[in-house]
């Protein structure tokens, strides 16, 4: 008599073999199929026609890594620009650079899990990482940004591609507004942290929102430096101690899943623009070639 767990072996195998070939198919070399937007899942081949396919059009969703209250993860900003530019992405099609969190968050330094990187680094890494992304025939890079704290270096970087010769175009995307009619918001200090980033990470990742230790520390401006409002510094804890401000306890899935769609809806109308856009690239292009014969620029 066969022993049972022989039996269970043969019967394993068995099942195993009828399951194989429709788990083994694959694509055909050079079948249509859906192309990835990850650029990290892409073979070196489905690479090539990613880049035809999108126009030489590329994204860099940029994050950070830093405290967002007491209840959000340390890569909220991080995980919301990826979740949204993939969503965009899906929609208009274009490849997207994988995770990107180098940015400024010095501001955040003294909060455990915060990754600062030195200035000049945050600018040689920014420069080489889209320098080979255009390498790889990127020549339109969309950078994508998901932190507040860059509000100031990528428009910077931006004006700093005019410095030396580049054969591609960076352009910044950052911003939306919900359509009226959508859900109402139900604070008026939403700054970091508070209902509108809680509320975009209850759809991007519900799994790591804790929105009952949401009112466990104060989101308050405490108001501890007094300076007119077109006076600025650069040291937000002044205000923000906890790294947190707002009240991420009144967040709601409704009023993210409108605040996200409107957001896909900007970079979608983003990729579009920047695809349909054969102007920028010759006017670098003529301000290089200016810029190196100043005088001879008719005035």
């Amino acid at each position: 008599m066969m022993r049972l767990s022989s039996l269970l072996v043969m019967l394993c195998g068995f099942a195993a073999a009828l399951a194989w070939p429709a788990f083994a198919q694959t694509p055909a070399a050079g079948a249509s199929a859906h192309l990835s937007t990850h650029w990290e899942e892409l073979t070196a081949a489905d690479f090539r026609s990613a880049i035809e396919m999108s126009k030489g059009t590329c994204v860099l969703p940029f994050g950070i890594l830093e405290k967002h209250g007491p209840h959000l993860p340390l890569g909220t900003d991080l995980i919301d620009v990826r979740y949204a530019s993939l969503a965009a992405a899906d929609e208009e099609y274009a490849v997207v650079f994988p995770e990107y969190y180098f940015g400024q968050i010095f501001e955040a330094k003294h909060e455990p899990g915060t990754v600062a990187y030195s200035a000049d680094l945050q600018m040689r890494l920014l420069q080489e990482t889209t320098d080979e992304m255009a390498r790889n025939g990127c020549k339109k890079i969309l950078i994508v940004n998901g932190h507040g704290g860059n509000e100031h270096l990528l428009p910077f970087f931006a004006q700093a591609q005019l410095e030396k010769q580049h054969d591609y175009v960076v352009y910044v995307q950052w911003g939306h507004e919900i359509p009226a009619g959508g859900p109402a918001k139900k604070t008026t200090m939403d700054m970091h942290a508070g209902e509108s980033e809680t509320a975009r990470v209850m759809v991007s990742r519900p799994d790591l929102v804790h929105q009952d230790r949401a009112a466990s520390e104060s989101g308050a401006d405490q108001k501890r430096v007094n300076l007119p409002e077109d006076v600025y510094t650069g040291i937000w804890c002044a205000r923000f101690p906890n790294h947190y401000a707002g009240d991420g306890s009144a967040a709601t899935l409704a009023y993210g899943q409108a605040d996200m769609k409107a957001w896909v809806a900007a970079i979608v109308q983003a990729l579009r623009a920047v695809k349909a856009d054969d102007v920028s690239l010759k006017l670098q292009k003529e301000f290089y070639e200016k810029s190196a014969h100043p005088l001879d620029t008719r005035q």
